[in-house]
C-alpha cells in the first residue's frame, strides 16, 4: 500500500536510536523520513513512516513526558495509525524512568489499554529471554553498561526494572507463545498487565511477534521490532536504490565512552588525527577548548579528522566526582554542538558522530529538518541526508559498528550511498 499519508509514527528517546529505526523501516520497503527534534510545520505527503527522533533519554522525567507526548500530538495530527515508542537496545534508563511513564503516558493518550515492550535487537547481540536481557553472552548488568555513565544498567530483568519505575505490575510473553503472540498479549492486557515484556533471541521471533501487533495502537521496543511492521499494512521492501548527493569531506564526533567507541577511536587513531577532549580541558576553559578543536578541524580537511571525549568507565567516574556529573555532560553537549555547527564554515559536509546524547546535541545545533536515509554502514545505522538541503550525517549509537566503523560510515557519505 502506498499513500499521501503515513500510517506508522515513531517516537524516539534519542536522535541514534530515530535514525537506527528509520533505517531499518526502510529497509522494510516503507518510505521514511527522520525529524531531528519536535518538527516545526506539517509532515510532508509521501512518507510511509516517520520518525521524530527526541533527546529525552536522559532528560527529567516530566520533560520526557511532555515532550513525548506533544510528539504524539503531531504524528497523529499527520494521520499516524501506529505509534512505536523506540528505546535503547539496552534499554538506558534509570529506576525512576524515562521508559515506564513515558510509556503509559503515550497509551493513556492513546486510549490504549497495553503495549507490548521488546528491546531485542539480535543482530547486534541484544536478546531476551525470560524476560532478562542480554548483550552477546552476558546479562546486562554485567555487559559494561552497568557503567554507563548517565544511565547504568544494574539489573538484567526488565519486568523487575519497568516495575520499579511504573509502580505496577509488568507482564511477561515468553519465547514459546511467541506464534500466538496476539492472543498471549490480548490475555496478559485483560489481567490489568498494561506493559508486557516479551522474549526475543532471533529476528524470526520479532517477525513472529510484529504479527500479533497488528492493530495495536503503541509498541515499545528497539529498532529491530520495527522489521515487521510495516507488512501489517502491505508495505513490502522494493529493492530501489536511492541515490543521494556524495558528502565530503568529512571528520568525526565521538562522545560515547562505551567500549566499542573506544575501540573505534583507537582504530581510527592509526591512520588519521584525533584530539582527545579530557575532562579538565572542557571544566576548566571551554571557549578555549572549543577554539583548539576548531583549529584541529580546519586543519586538517581531507584527512577525516577526530574529536573525541571517549574515556574508560573509573576515569569518566573519577572526572563526574570532581566535576559533577550533569554539569561535564551538559558541557560536553555545548563543545559537541558548536563544533558541528562550525563545521560547514570550515567545508565539511560530512559528518560521523557517536553517542546518543552527542548525536542529540549536534542534531539541534543543526536545527530541525527531515532527513532522507541512506543505506545502512552497520546493523542500525543508516546515512542521513537532509531533504533539499547538502551534506550527510551519521549518528551512531556508542555500542553499534566494528573498528573500522568511522572509515566505513565517511566512505558510504563520500559515495552517497
Amino acid at each position: 500500500m502506498m499513500s499521501d499519508r503515513a500510517v506508522i509514527g515513531v517516537i524516539a528517546d534519542d536522535l541514534t536510536g530515530g535514525s537506527d529505526i528509520a533505517g531499518i523501516l526502510t529497509r522494510a520497503g516503507a518510505r521514511t523520513r527522520l525529524y531531528a527534534g519536535l518538527p516545526v510545520t506539517a509532515a510532508a505527503p509521501g512518507a510511509d513512516a516517520l520518525v521524530i527522533a527526541l533527546k529525552s533519554r536522559a532528560a527529567p522525567v516530566a520533560q520526557a513526558m511532555d515532550q513525548s507526548l506533544r510528539a504524539l500530538a503531531w504524528l497523529r495530527a499527520a494521520g499516524v495509525q501506529q505509534i512505536v515508542f523506540k528505546v535503547c537496545s539496552t534499554f538506558d534508563s534509570t529506576p525512576q524512568g524515562n521508559i515506564g511513564p513515558v510509556a503509559l503516558a503515550l497509551l493513556d493518550a492513546l486510549g490504549a489499554a497495553g503495549a507490548a515492550v521488546c528491546p531485542a535487537f539480535p543482530a547486534n547481540g541484544r536478546t531476551l529471554y525470560m524476560g532478562h536481557l542480554f548483550v552477546g553472552d552476558r546479562l546486562l548488568s554485567e555487559s559494561g553498561m552497568q557503567h554507563h555513565p548517565l544511565t547504568p544498567m544494574t539489573d538484567p530483568d526488565l519486568r523487575r526494572w519497568l516495575s520499579r519505575q511504573t509502580g505496577g505490575p509488568v507482564g511477561h510473553l515468553p519465547r514459546a507463545e511467541l506464534a500466538q503472540a496476539g492472543a498471549g498479549l490480548a490475555r496478559r492486557i485483560a489481567l490489568g498487565e498494561r506493559l508486557i515484556i516479551c522474549d526475543a533471541i532471533t529476528d524470526a521471533d520479532l517477525m513472529a511477534l510484529a504479527q500479533g501487533l497488528a492493530g495495536h495502537a503503541l509498541v515499545v521496543g528497539g529498532s529491530a521490532i520495527a522489521m515487521g511492521l510495516p507488512a501489517h499494512f502491505d508495505i513490502r521492501p522494493t529493492g530501489a536504490e536511492r541515490l543521494h548527493r556524495p558528502a565530503a569531506p568529512g571528520c568525526v564526533l565521538a562522545g560515547s565512552c562505551s567500549a566499542a567507541t573506544l575501540a573505534q577511536v583507537a582504530s581510527h587513531a592509526q591512520g588519521h588525527p584525533v584530539l582527545q577532549i579530557l575532562p579538565q580541558d572542557i571544566a576548566g576553559d571551554a571557549e578555549a577548548t572549543l577554539i583548539r578543536a576548531a583549529a584541529f578541524l580546519a586543519a586538517r580537511r581531507g584527512q577525516q579528522p577526530l574529536v573525541a571525549s571517549t574515556a574508560p568507565p573509573d576515569q569518566v567516574a573519577a572526572a563526574q566526582g570532581l566535576h559533577g556529573r550533569d554539569r561535564l555532560a551538559a558541557q560536553y553537549d555545548r563543545f559537541f554542538a558548536a563544533l558541528a555547527h562550525g563545521a560547514p564554515g570550515m567545508g565539511y559536509r560530512a559528518l560521523v558522530v557517536a553517542g546518543g546524547e552527542t548525536s542529540g546535541a549536534v542534531a539541534q545545533a543543526l536545527g530541525p529538518q527531515p532527513y532522507a536515509i541512506g543505506a545502512e554502514v552497520a546493523p542500525g545505522v543508516p546515512t542521513l541526508y537532509p531533504v533539499g538541503g547538502q551534506g550527510g550525517l551519521v549518528l551512531k549509537s556508542g555500542n553499534f559498528g566494528g573498528p573500522d566503523f568511522f572509515v566505513r560510515a565517511l566512505a558510504a557519505l563520500e559515495a552517497g550511498r
